[in-house]
């Protein structure tokens, strides 16, 4: 049986950045959590672990050496036509919630990868 956890963040904004990854992941405010310099976020499943965010005095100094990929073409076997239109559609998506698109990587000639930063700077890859 694998063990519950929860991924820690820090953030300047804890409820702004909660909303951008709720966005992002198809999550939700944790009910009952209610914090004014914290958030957290949970799978509406109860599948994937929640996520909180917790306000700290000092930006963000520096790449982060830990970072979410999140994989909105689901699992292989792909169409990679389609796997490429539902990693720009995302990308578009989070662009309009607040992201930043830094680069995309190709797999040979098909889109492996986008990569962006959230609203506060933290790196992510849309696949």
């Amino acid at each position: 049986m694998a063990t519950h956890w929860t991924l820690g963040c820090d953030a300047a904004d804890p409820h702004g950045i909660a909303a951008f990854w709720a966005i992002a992941l198809g999550y939700v405010a944790e009910p009952g959590y209610d914090d004014p310099d914290g958030a957290s976020i949970v799978d509406p499943d109860g599948l994937g672990p929640a996520i909180g965010f917790l306000r700290v005095p000092e930006g963000k100094t520096a790449k982060n050496r830990m970072h979410i990929d999140i994989r909105v073409a689901g699992e292989p076997p792909w169409d990679m036509a389609e796997r490429e239109q539902l990693i720009r559609a995302k990308a578009a998506e989070l662009v309009t919630a607040g992201a930043t698109t830094v680069r995309e990587e190709s797999y040979g000639e098909h889109l492996g990868h986008v990569v962006m930063l959230d609203p506060e700077g933290n790196e992510f890859c849309l696949a």
